[in-house]
């Protein structure tokens, strides 16, 4: 395993109530994925694929990098890290949240995995979406899906 991919699995794995235990079974899972708590380091929105991937287009032009996001195979959910006690506060139609009290079911960075997989993989740093920018490129996305009436 590389470096960074190293660091994401650690910085992942802190928030296991057994980081060691956790990072043992992970690695051994055929599925490649094992379920994190969230609401520790972060919580997590879901949108439906056919709003998350064009936020997440518009994300990556207003910064250089996103925070950690997740996809599904078939692309009809797509989750973004966000600091943690965001979805306690979080108001929005058609948003799912995972926060305190949520499990997570994340792939291995670096590996292919069964059902999910990351689409902006954590770099290990901690870097997580701006609930902010999230919410404003999730406008613009939505105000362009509507002109393109889709």
């Amino acid at each position: 395993m590389g470096g960074a991919a190293k660091t994401a699995v650690e910085w992942l794995v802190s928030v296991a109530p057994d980081p060691r235990t956790c990072w043992w079974e992970w690695e051994r899972n055929p599925l490649g994925v094992t379920l994190l708590p969230a609401g520790r380091l972060w919580d997590v929105l879901i949108v439906s694929g056919r709003l998350g991937c064009p936020t997440l287009d518009v994300l990556t032009r207003c910064v250089d990098r996103p925070g950690p996001v997740l996809g599904d195979f078939e692309d009809r959910r797509t989750g973004f890290f966000v600091p943690a006690g965001t979805a306690a506060r979080w108001v929005g139609t058609g948003v799912r949240t995972a926060g305190r009290g949520s499990w997570i079911v994340v792939p291995y960075p670096g590996r292919a995995s069964g059902g999910v997989r990351w689409l902006v993989p954590p770099d290990g740093s901690g870097t997580l979406n701006d609930p902010v920018l999230l919410e404003t490129a999730m406008h613009e996305a939505m105000a362009r899906i509507a002109a393109d009436g889709l």
